[in-house]
């Protein structure tokens, strides 16, 4: 489990297929001589498996499912990508539950949609908008939590199709979401809190339906 509050950025020095799966080497020189075997890390979002470590770097394994629903299936060597490692009990928990399992991939717009009315930045905040993976949305409120590339960060505007968050200079300098151009694709995970309430009203929400679509079979 991960708080989306990244340590460092690392930068990946080689991508190799092993035994079906591909293989990332990362260089950090902050994060790897901290990390032991199985140690569990978030990478760009993605929780992965420390599978071989030095001093200054440490392999990884995407399985091909892995690859298909998130975003480092696009990695190249020489790319930058947001590290954290597993938190502990002992951790200040300053962003939000994460568990590392991404949700769907978002597309970085240049804007908010056409009908969506356009909330001015403060000083010293960029305001970055994303595309909604289908079924995304009941998670998502205002001022609520989404981790984007593996970053804590708060939702300012919610569309149908489409979020907003904002950041402020040291989030862009110290993270990957500084580099993410318009037309870019970023891992999204939705708050495990808002996933848990949605799951258990669920079964509620179709009741309500169900009677609301019986109601209107009778008055007709």
């Amino acid at each position: 489990m991960f708080s989306g509050i990244v340590e460092a950025v690392g930068t990946v020095v080689a991508i190799e297929p092993v035994a079906g799966a591909q293989r990332l080497t990362i260089r950090s020189e902050k994060i790897a001589p901290e990390l032991g075997m199985g140690d569990s890390i978030s990478t760009q979002g993605v929780c992965l498996t420390v599978v071989d470590h030095d001093p200054q770097t440490f392999s990884v394994e995407a399985i091909p499912e892995t690859l298909r629903l998130t975003t480092l299936g696009d990695l190249k060597v020489g790319d930058g990508v947001n590290l954290e490692r597993s938190l502990s009990l002992q951790t200040r928990l300053s962003g939000h539950l994460v568990f590392g399992h991404i949700d769907g991939v978002g597309i970085r717009l240049d804007g908010p949609p056409e009908e969506f009315p356009a909330r001015s930045p403060g000083d010293d905040e960029v305001i970055h908008w994303y595309s909604l993976p289908e079924g995304l949305r009941r998670y998502l409120a205002p001022k609520g939590s989404i981790g984007v590339q593996g970053v804590s960060l708060t939702v300012v505007a919610v569309a149908d199709q489409a979020f907003s968050v904002a950041l402020i200079p040291h989030t862009l300098e110290v993270t990957t979401l500084g580099e993410l151009k318009v037309g870019g694709r970023a891992n999204l995970e939705a708050d495990m809190i808002a996933k848990y309430v949605a799951e258990q009203l669920r079964p509620f929400m179709e009741m309500l339906r169900t009677a609301a679509g019986q109601s209107e079979g009778a008055a007709s």
